[in-house]
């Protein structure tokens, strides 16, 4: 069976535990890596590249925009340009609820740019969609 997994990129260690709690919610936390910046989240994906191993690739991406050492934008430009890892979609997850940010975020290749609820239980609901959507 196809080992399926999220790869979030997540700098806030507050934000990681509440997305970590809204899976466990939603029944799939046991599918989730977490990465801090963009950094960490390309040498992760690189490394999975060298592999060659297809099927260990992220079903998708939570990507945040704003990172230390890599923000978002750069690292969506970077995976979109890569033969390789261009097939995996990238949910931007971001409080920037700015239209030209995300008009620029589709335009680097992000397959959906998500604002980040600003309630636990909306968080939840989120997950829940995201979920219905990219996995079932």
């Amino acid at each position: 069976m196809e080992k399926v997994f999220i790869l979030i990129a997540e700098d806030d260690a507050d934000d990681r535990f509440l997305l970590n709690a809204a899976f466990e919610e939603n029944g799939f936390d046991d599918l989730l890596q977490f990465v801090e910046n963009g950094v960490e989240l390309i040498d992760f994906l690189h490394r999975l590249e060298v592999e060659g191993n297809t099927t260990s690739m992220p079903r998708f991406i939570l990507l945040d925009l704003n990172m230390p050492k890599k923000d978002g934008r750069e690292v969506l430009k970077e995976i979109k340009q890569n033969q390789f890892l261009k097939q995996i979609p990238v949910i931007i997850f971001s409080t920037t609820n700015n239209e030209q940010e995300m008009k620029r975020c589709y335009e680097l290749g992000a397959n959906s740019y998500i604002t980040k609820p600003n309630s636990f239980e909306n968080l939840i609901k989120t997950v829940a969609a995201v979920r219905s959507y990219w996995i079932n």
